[in-house]
């Protein structure tokens, strides 16, 4: 005799309750963000930190076949001495970034969507001159994905208003 096993019964019961509250995939074939892919072209990068955003918009929306819309973006970002020490000297060193974006609709020229996305990261430079140029560019790096991510997740969040 078997007895049935809990963890198939609770995730069974799981999927039973997300269909019916209407749960849909954002990228499913009838998910809200399944027209993203392949649909935005990214202004051309003018620099280290834009170059570093666009590939990773792309890696999460790929590079456009058809463009159907243009993401315009202006980036800027202030780095911040945090860590102080008793003779004055800083340890520490925060970026923050702020990307002002916005999708395009290249059939009617309108802006659909767009927003503000803001974040931070921080480095040490504690170490040789070339291990604080090297935190400082990997600090840049990563904060370009965060922003990159947030704007993907506010795409894919709005989509059903402005994507068909």
């Amino acid at each position: 005799m078997s007895s049935p096993d809990r963890r198939t019964l609770l995730l069974s019961g799981l999927g039973f309750g997300l269909a019916a509250c209407g749960f849909t995939p954002a990228y499913a074939p009838n998910g809200p963000a399944a027209g993203l892919q392949g649909t935005i072209r990214l202004a051309e990068p003018s620099d280290k930190n834009a170059f570093d955003f666009v590939e990773r918009m792309e890696e999460r929306l790929g590079k456009p076949k058809e463009a159907r819309y243009d993401l315009t973006y202006r980036i800027t970002t202030t780095v911040e001495s945090v860590g102080l020490q008793t003779d004055n000297t800083y340890t520490r060193y925060s970026i923050i970034g702020t990307i002002d974006w916005g999708v395009i609709d290249h059939a009617t020229g309108e802006r659909v969507t767009g927003g503000v996305a803001r974040n931070f990261t921080s480095y040490s430079a504690t170490g040789s001159t070339v291990a604080g140029l090297s935190a400082e560019e990997d600090a840049g790096y990563r904060l370009m994905r965060m922003l990159a991510d947030q704007i993907v997740t506010q795409l894919v969040g709005t989509a059903s208003r402005w994507a068909p």
